[in-house]
């Protein structure tokens, strides 16, 4: 088995990062996207392939959590795909562990890095519930529904009945605009009136309602809509 050796001089932002097994140059902040995501390939075009997935998506977050059909489509293999979704599994994870931390309504910053990174740049909306302890520690994250690129269903009892079973005493509850934009709907606005009705009559508290977009955020809390 070949040795990898590692250069550890700063790369220029057109430096491919060669991942033979013989050389890799670690990345900085002046790697460019295209050359990112060439390191990852095992495509024998990696380079093209890159240029043509930058091509077809906005950004390499758009890249990352695409579609695997999507993916196929422009010259991705199995273990091309495989490598794009272990590196957003491990990205969520370590911006999960930082949420974990201490109470979440005092880590907001690292709470919204990683609704960013877990939500901002998927195709459909999603909504994630985040349910609390008395001391606002988090017990669980789950996604509840996932819907279509403009709506997802939301039933405020079964949030509710979610929170019981958790013993959870505060909620935040988010989703994603996978337009970029997370100005709140009028539909967002009434969604969040129910939950909060729902919530008040089982004294537990929806501490805020964030929309996720792309590197923006908004807080029904700071809107004054909550």
């Amino acid at each position: 088995m070949s040795k990898l050796s590692f250069a550890f001089a700063p790369a220029s932002p057109t430096q491919r990062l060669a991942m033979d097994g013989s050389l890799v140059v670690l990345p900085t902040e002046d790697t460019t996207e295209q050359d990112l995501l060439t390191a990852l390939l095992r495509a024998s075009q990696a380079m093209a392939c890159a240029s043509a997935l930058l091509q077809n998506f906005p950004s390499i977050g758009h890249v990352i959590t695409a579609e695997p059909s999507q993916l196929r489509a422009l010259g991705l293999t199995g273990h091309d795909i495989a490598v794009f979704r272990l590196v957003r599994e491990i990205a969520c994870r370590m911006a999960r562990a930082e949420v974990r931390s201490r109470p979440v309504l005092s880590n907001w910053q690292a709470l919204i890095a990683y609704l960013q990174t877990a939500m901002a740049y998927e195709q459909i909306e999603q909504f994630r519930i985040l349910f609390l302890d008395r001391k606002n520690n988090l017990i669980a994250d789950e996604v509840q529904q996932r819907g279509t690129v403009n709506h997802t269903p939301v039933y405020p009892r079964e949030v509710m009945k979610r929170a019981l079973i958790l013993n959870a005493s505060a909620l935040i509850v988010v989703h994603n605009h996978p337009s970029g934009d997370p100005k709140p709907s009028r539909e967002d606005i009434e969604t969040t009136r129910e939950l909060k009705a729902a919530a008040n009559a089982l004294e537990v508290e929806l501490h805020d309602h964030v929309v996720i977009g792309h590197g923006r955020y908004a807080s029904f809390r700071s809107l004054g809509l909550l």
